[in-house]
Parts: C-alpha cells; sequence; structure tokens
C-alpha cells in the first residue's frame, strides 16, 4: 500500500455472456436481449484499465466466436490478454431480469460445463505472469465453479506471496456453485492465509471462515487472530429501499484503524450489478494512491457511480470519481 506508480494488477476468474431484458421488461415478456460480456474479477480489471492501470484478465473461453467476442470486449476496454486461452466447454451465460420500484431484480445462471470450469490451466506460467506485479485479484466465486479452478487459483496465490505480490480476495460468497464434493468453507478458509486486503461482511466471512462477530469492528479483529496475514478488509453496507432507490456506505480497517464515508443515496439506479467489483477496484487504486480514509471514499464512491452505469463494469476515470468524492460537478451537464 502507499504505491503512486502506475499499477500491474492480475486478476482471474470466468468471464460470462449476460443476456439482459431490455427496458424493464420481465423474462416472461422478452422477444429480445441485450448482450454483455462480464465476470465478477474480468469488471474489476476493466474498472482499473479505465483509471490508467495496466490490468490483465486470466480466463478460458470456448473455441467459437463466442469466446472471441468475449475476448475482444475486454480488449476494447483496455485489459490485457495475453493470458486469455481457448479449450474445450461453452461459455457460461446468465439472464438479468432488471427490477424497478417494489419489483426485485432477478437473475437465471446456465454456466455448467463452461469452458473455464473445464479447463486445467496448464499453460500458466505464474513466476513469469507475476513478475513485476503489484496487485493479484481473487474472489469466492473463482474456486466455487471447480476443483480445477480452485486448484490453478491455489497455484498463483502461492506464486504471489512467495514474489511479494499483494493479494486482494472479494469473498462473494455463492453456496450453490459449490458442487464438486467440497465445503465453501473447506475451499474458501485455505485460501484466506495467502490474502493481504480482504473484502466481505458478516455473513459472507462466517460462510467462509465459521468466525461469527456481531459488528463489523469485531469480525476483523477475529480475523485478524485467526489470518495473521491480513492488513486491511473493507465492506460496503447497503440500504435498499426499493429496486431504484438503495442507500451506500462504506468501511475500511487498516489493521489498526477504521475509517468510515458518508451514506449516498442512489436514486433511480441505472443497473446495480457489479458494484461491488468497482468498490473493489476503487479500493485497490485508492489504498495504493491515497491515505486510508480518502482510500474508502474513493472506493465507495466507485461503486456508487456504477450504478448509473449499464452492464457489468464501471466506465469511469479517476477525475470523475474525484469529483464526486469531492462534491465537484456532481451531475452538471459539462461543456
Amino acid at each position: 500500500m502507499g504505491r503512486s506508480n502506475r499499477l500491474r494488477v492480475i486478476t482471474i476468474g470466468e468471464v460470462m455472456l449476460r443476456l439482459s431484458v431490455p427496458h424493464h421488461q420481465r423474462f416472461i415478456q422478452a422477444d429480445q436481449f441485450q448482450v454483455h460480456y462480464a465476470g465478477g474479477e474480468a469488471n474489476v480489471a476493466v474498472a482499473l484499465a479505465q483509471m490508467g492501470q495496466e490490468a490483465t484478465h486470466i480466463t478460458c473461453f470456448p473455441k467459437n466466436d463466442l469466446g472471441l467476442a468475449a475476448r475482444n470486449e475486454l480488449v476494447r476496454w483496455g485489459v490485457r490478454t495475453d493470458q486469455v486461452y481457448f479449450d474445450q466447454g461453452r461459455m457460461g451465460v446468465y439472464f438479468l431480469e432488471n427490477g424497478a420500484m417494489q419489483r426485485a431484480s432477478s437473475i437465471i445462471y446456465d454456466r455448467s460445463d463452461s469452458a473455464f470450469a473445464l479447463w486445467d490451466g496448464r499453460q500458466l506460467d505464474w513466476d513469469r505472469i507475476l513478475e513485476g506485479v503489484d496487485y493479484f485479484h481473487w474472489t469466492g466465486i473463482t474456486p466455487a465453479i471447480s476443483q480445477r479452478a480452485a486448484d490453478i487459483l491455489k497455484l498463483g496465490l502461492q506464486e504471489a506471496n512467495r514474489k511479494g505480490v499483494q493479494v486482494t480476495a472479494d469473498i462473494n460468497y455463492r453456496k450453490n456453485l459449490f458442487d464438486y464434493g467440497k465445503t465453501p468453507k473447506e475451499v474458501l478458509s485455505s485460501l484466506i492465509p495467502y490474502v493481504q486486503v480482504l473484502v466481505g461482511g458478516l455473513s459472507g466471512i462466517e460462510n467462509a471462515t465459521s468466525i461469527q462477530a456481531n459488528t463489523f469492528e469485531e469480525v476483523c479483529l477475529k480475523v485478524k487472530e485467526q489470518y495473521p496475514n491480513i492488513e486491511a478488509i473493507a465492506d460496503t453496507t447497503r440500504t435498499i429501499v426499493s429496486s431504484s432507490i438503495n442507500r451506500l456506505a462504506g468501511t475500511l480497517w487498516d489493521g489498526e484503524e477504521f475509517y468510515y464515508t458518508k451514506e449516498y443515496e442512489l436514486t433511480h439506479i441505472v443497473d446495480r450489478i457489479g458494484g461491488g467489483d468497482a468498490f473493489m477496484a476503487g479500493l485497490i487504486y485508492g489504498l495504493s494512491h491515497y491515505e486510508p480514509q480518502k482510500a474508502i471514499e474513493f472506493a465507495t464512491v466507485a461503486g456508487v457511480l456504477k450504478h448509473s452505469i449499464p452492464g457489468d463494469a464501471l466506465l469511469c476515470k479517476v477525475e470523475e470519481i474525484e469529483e464526486v468524492w469531492t462534491g465537484n460537478q456532481v451531475g452538471k451537464l459539462k461543456r
């Protein structure tokens, strides 16, 4: 933490085809879908690339035109794809129905036997990939997809620790994905010892580690006691008024002190998918460029702004995030 140079960041995870029902329609009304390509970790890479950082995403796509289109989407947003591979399997898909007012949003997944889930990662040279890298980011989704994905990730984490690369993780607990004979606690608790910066709330941390607490402050201290490798923990608090109106605030513990942001009111939400990934990208950037209070402010505003952008990824420059954070040019027409 505390670097000021252009960051080199590696992310790893599945990228899926997202098919969204337009105009807040229901699935049963839809006669067309809007296409995006996205995944939690790739969203972080895209957001960091928009912030002017060097982001490389590791993944595997199917050997077909959908795989090529997904790769091209990463290229479009400035993400390096020299660690993108093509192999057997299919493109994972998820369908999104955006809610409105009191009607909740809904997601249907269709991702079994994807190319990423089947991939053995034999092409990866972790020693070379992580040379000169500042951050290696993963989420709890990747090791939940398959045993192969979990094994690939663990090898990368071991090499990252050996090289002194900062490892960031978002718990992103997904109970229904762990269907290959391992429990979430068994897998996630074995990977957290490689992490320095963790994003997770009370329930996510409990599901991953069995650590129970009544407050964020309490859980941070307990996590540090069990995992001394942890240097910082962050989380957001979301209050849901309706699908269209949420409130969001951020909290950061840097190993010594707690830092809190104000609560932002999000009205007329355009798309909340990927808000946590935007927060994670903002946190990585913030911890490297600001002191802790400014870092959590920057991360939270990054998450806030994602709600104004269609698709999964935050497409904002550093200056745009700072304008909202400082209260300048909020919502004004720029000429």
